[in-house]
């Protein structure tokens, strides 16, 4: 079979709770985050997916998505890998689109990206590094980063322009599946916050 991609995002920390962009500022998990790792850990460590015995996993450095990872249990076993890193908001690092919108009306990353931060040709280079990667294994991956990194990936996986991931949204310790449908890259699930109830 050939190989997916599991995606996490780590779990709700003060700016994401307050809509923040929050790129390369090493912004801790809330209480509510940490709860939301050991949810989604438990889900990943029974079936279907069964702790994952064979399935290689990364994640990115930013203490955010390292916590989640480690607090899923899967912190021994992950790479850390800078590819997986938040976009560099640059000049818009901690404010809100509200805030943004009020200087630029209209604004919108995934069109008119940001000032001297990362371009949307960076970030798309950066997603599809971590797509081809994931097609090269043979085997499942897993991920823990980012809201619009990943949003990025899945975007990049289906072979779209970055633009499409204004139209999937990700919350935080949502779990999403991108693999294979009629041998075309496909979603298999998406923000997947099922463990959240439990």
């Amino acid at each position: 079979m050939a190989p997916r991609i599991l995606l996490a995002r780590h779990g709700q920390t003060e700016w994401s709770l307050s809509g923040k962009h929050t790129g390369r500022t090493d912004v801790p998990l809330l209480e509510e985050g940490r709860r939301g790792a050991e949810l989604l850990g438990e889900r990943l460590h029974r079936a279907p997916f069964d702790s994952l015995p064979d399935v290689e996993i990364r994640v990115s450095p930013l203490a955010r998505a390292r916590e989640t990872c480690e607090i899923a249990g899967f912190g021994e076993r992950a790479t850390v890998w800078d590819t997986l890193m938040e976009w560099d908001y640059g000049a818009y690092e901690g404010l809100t689109p509200a805030d943004i919108q009020a200087a630029r009306p209209g604004w919108l990353i995934w069109r008119d990206g940001v000032p001297e931060g990362e371009s949307l040709g960076e970030v798309t280079a950066r997603a599809d590094e971590v797509v081809a990667w994931a097609r090269a294994e043979d085997r499942d991956v897993l991920v823990f980063a980012h809201g619009h990194i990943l949003r990025s990936i899945g975007a990049r996986w289906l072979g779209l322009p970055l633009d499409f991931a204004a139209r999937i949204r990700l919350n935080p310790t949502s779990l999403s599946v991108l693999g294979w449908a009629y041998g075309e890259p496909a979603i298999e699930s998406w923000n997947d916050l099922g463990h959240l109830a439990a």
